[in-house]
């Protein structure tokens, strides 16, 4: 079996063993599993019933993880990302006014095209037409916007009138069990304890079982079936393909998965020395977040976490693989899921934007041609609760600063023209 594993993994060139990559992917799973219950709960803000959710999110992690695996045999994770999951739920659903169902046909036409890309030139062509200060103000405008999702989900903050952020109650039960949970939850992560986000989920929910947030009573509703779920397999609707709206989220959530996997794929071939598994690795990306529109969830995306399996020791796919069986073992226990609260999901949102955050220090602030587009997408994603919105002002406002101060060679042809669908997309708006 190790020989069979060898061979096909190439475990001896990699210098690694079958214990040491199985290893590896049960700490990326107990590291990325909390995605199950988090994912799930934004999709159903979303309109998808939440059992159905819970299973497309397991199938599409499993089958993510074994393309992975098997294609790229590198330890990447896919798993549904967080930040394209909020641009599903929240800009293209609930602000842009798709169903659930045509939102799943976005995400399938969207992966269609990332397909093309990775599997052609334009890869390493939009990669590079892509300043490095825009693509890590969008990382770093996706976390502000976590942080102030996880938030409201605590109840720490909400909407007040005309949308403003307002503090919630503090002796509200939801916001102590928040707290509490949140100051273990941060804890846990600053001691780099193995399975951080899983001791939270667990930990958070006994917490918000003592404040009394737990229904119990969901335990005794009719089990999950399959046939729940294949009202949302391949439930994906065509019926506003001719609309604009439809294609303008097309083209929101293809800049988002292709520029962000650009960035997370380049950065973890990186990380274990395997630059040249780069272009199998993308492309293994790619025909995941397409299959994620069919099986009902957001798109997959290369996910930060893969660096804890990494970390681990995992060096070839079999980490990924291994990721994958377990996410398929996890399908037994969805009744307990559901029993999770936003409480306990709340502070990972957190902790997951800050981590994002972080990204922050590679802008190159005394360049205010570079700094300040990279500074209005941090500030406009959040802001506008939209995160396609946030990206088209700071895609549009870097070449018009370049031009300005006479540096209009820097800016690539291809932003050029990525800045001008940008900005048509603002004028029809105002216009209609």
């Amino acid at each position: 079996m190790n020989k069979w594993f060898n061979q096909l993994f190439q475990l001896d060139s990699n210098g690694t063993t079958v214990k040491r990559e199985v290893m590896a992917g049960a700490i990326g799973f107990f590291t990325i599993v909390y995605i199950i219950a988090v994912n799930s709960l934004i999709l159903s803000e979303a309109g998808i019933p939440l059992e159905a959710a819970i299973f497309a999110t397991i199938i599409t992690s499993v089958v993510g993880c074994l393309i992975m695996g098997f294609w790229a045999n590198v330890p990447i994770l896919l798993v549904p990302g967080m930040g394209i999951n909020a641009l599903f739920s929240y800009t293209m659903v609930q602000s842009m006014g798709l169903s659930w169902q045509e939102a799943l046909a976005v995400v399938f036409i969207s992966g269609l095209i990332f397909v093309f890309v990775a599997f052609s030139r334009f890869a390493k062509t939009l990669s590079e037409s892509i300043p490095h200060s825009l693509k890590e103000a969008i990382t770093v405008g996706l976390g502000l916007f976590l942080m102030l999702i996880g938030l409201e989900k605590g109840g720490i903050v909400e909407k007040g009138t005309n949308s403003i952020i307002a503090m919630g109650e503090l002796g509200d039960p939801q916001v102590l069990a928040t707290i509490l949970t949140f100051l273990l939850a941060i804890i846990l992560f600053m001691r780099n304890v193995p399975g951080n986000f899983l001791i939270t989920v667990v930990a958070g929910t006994l917490i918000a079982w003592a404040f009394g947030l737990i229904d119990m009573q969901k335990t005794d509703e009719k089990p999950f079936a399959l046939s729940d779920y294949m009202e949302v397999f391949g439930a994906m609707s065509f019926d506003n393909l001719i609309s604009v709206t439809f294609w303008i989220a097309i083209f929101s959530l293809t800049m988002v998965l292709v520029f962000e996997n650009i960035g997370l794929v380049h950065g973890h071939v990186g990380f274990i020395n395997k630059p040249e598994q780069f272009k199998r690795a993308f492309q293994a990306t790619s025909v995941s977040a397409l299959l994620s529109g069919i099986f009902g969830t957001s798109p997959t995306v290369a996910t930060v976490e893969s660096a804890a399996s990494m970390a681990a020791g995992g060096r070839t796919g079999l980490t990924a693989v291994t990721t994958g069986l377990l996410f398929m073992l996890s399908a037994f226990f969805i009744p307990v899921i559901k029993l999770i609260p936003n409480s306990a999901i709340a502070p990972i949102l957190i902790i997951i934007g800050g981590l994002m955050l972080q990204n922050i220090r590679n802008l190159d602030l005394k360049d205010m041609s570079e700094s300040f587009p990279a500074i209005f997408i941090i500030a406009m994603i959040p802001f506008t609760y939209s995160i396609a919105d946030g990206i088209a002002i700071g895609f549009i406002l870097y070449p018009i600063l370049k031009i300005s101060i006479g540096k209009a060679r820097e800016v690539s042809f291809a932003l050029y023209v990525i800045a001008a669908l940008f900005l048509f997309n603002f004028v029809f708006h105002v216009i209609s």
